[in-house]
């Protein structure tokens, strides 16, 4: 296959203090044609993915200097680019923590190199798919909620809010499902991708931090509404 003169195979930045796994990772990665970047602390590690821009950030979570979790927030302050945290921390807690302050993905040490291999290609599918195209000037409104697929803009009460893109891909499977059932593995699917690998609590974490942007009250969501044991809701009213 003849590749285009501009290509540029997606750059992984490896944030991690294990030498041995740091290794192991290249070369798992760069068997796969990525380009790989690394750091072995979290200073350095946030430095590189302002300078380097990767296309995804496989970030450990406990590094000298700073912590993992701090990276990740500095991170989110001027980048989108997918986060796959790593860590030998296995609890709940950790998880949503991660999650909450942006990463994407969480992997448990140990974990193998194919795993790996195919949750950074879930990810840079995603961060790379443009989606079904839009029609000309199509906007979804429902309540207070305005969001304009072409320009990429949500508005509630006529104010513009900041969504990530993941974000912004959910709230829009959710309106184009208006009063309708949104199921949480179709969700997962479109959003995630069907070959994604992590944990379903992924969408939870990301439908809390989507209410608390749309919603006039994130306690008590009006139109982002629960089906216990089922999915969600695009309730308008």
């Amino acid at each position: 296959m003849t590749l285009p003169v501009d290509y540029r195979p997606h750059r992984i930045l490896i944030v991690e203090d294990e030498p041995g796994l740091v290794e192991s990772i290249k070369y798992a990665l760069e068997t796969e044609q990525f380009e790989t970047v690394t750091a072995e602390d979290g200073r350095t590690g946030l430095e590189a993915a302002r300078v380097r821009r990767p296309d995804l950030v496989l970030l450990d979570l406990m590094l000298p200097g700073m912590s993992g979790l701090d990276v990740c927030r500095q991170i989110r302050s001027f980048s989108d680019v997918p986060i796959i945290m790593l860590t030998a921390k296995d609890s709940e807690a950790d998880k949503v923590t991660g999650l909450e302050l942006g990463a994407d993905d969480y992997l448990t040490k140990p974990f193998s190199m194919r795993e790996l291999v195919a949750r950074v290609r879930a990810q840079i599918r995603r961060s790379d798919r443009t989606g079904v195209l839009a029609e000309a000037n199509e906007v979804l409104r429902g309540g207070p909620i305005e969001l304009d697929i072409d320009a990429h803009i949500v508005r509630v009460d006529g104010v513009e809010v900041d969504l990530r893109p993941k974000e912004f891909e959910l709230l829009e499977s959710l309106m184009r499902r208006k009063n309708r059932l949104a199921a949480r593995h179709m969700l997962i699917d479109e959003v995630w991708g069907p070959s994604y690998f992590g944990d379903t609590k992924t969408l939870d974490v990301h439908i809390k931090r989507l209410r608390k942007k749309v919603e006039r009250n994130s306690g008590e969501p009006r139109h982002i509404v629960t089906v216990r044991g089922l999915g969600y809701k695009f309730v308008d009213e």
